[in-house]
């Protein structure tokens, strides 16, 4: 069982994010429910796991993205033992950019 699971009202947004059909959905819906901050946040950490897969070292990350090196370290254990959402997601991703 995930950490996920125990917070009241996870069940409820994985629908919500699920039920986004478009782009446009998408954008919509993070703006309304996430403060700036927050996604900043979040696309940090992506960005953080997208230059962690092409082997950028922490100091090159850190330049580029303003990450702490604690926030790349999290990212990185992440990838390594995580529950492979970022592997899925930069997987996808890739395929997506070949195709």
């Amino acid at each position: 069982m995930s950490h996920i699971e125990n917070i009241p009202g996870a069940e409820r947004l994985m629908q919500a994010l699920l039920a986004l059909e478009t782009r446009e959905e998408c954008h919509a819906f993070l703006e309304d429910i996430c403060t700036i901050k927050e996604m900043q946040d979040i696309a940090q950490r992506l960005e953080v796991a997208f230059m962690l897969d092409e082997g950028k070292n922490y100091q090159e990350i850190s330049k580029a993205t303003g990450a702490s090196t604690a926030t790349i370290s999290r990212v990185k254990k992440c990838l390594v033992y995580g529950s492979n959402g970022y592997r899925m997601v930069l997987d996808r991703a890739k395929g997506k950019e070949e195709a």
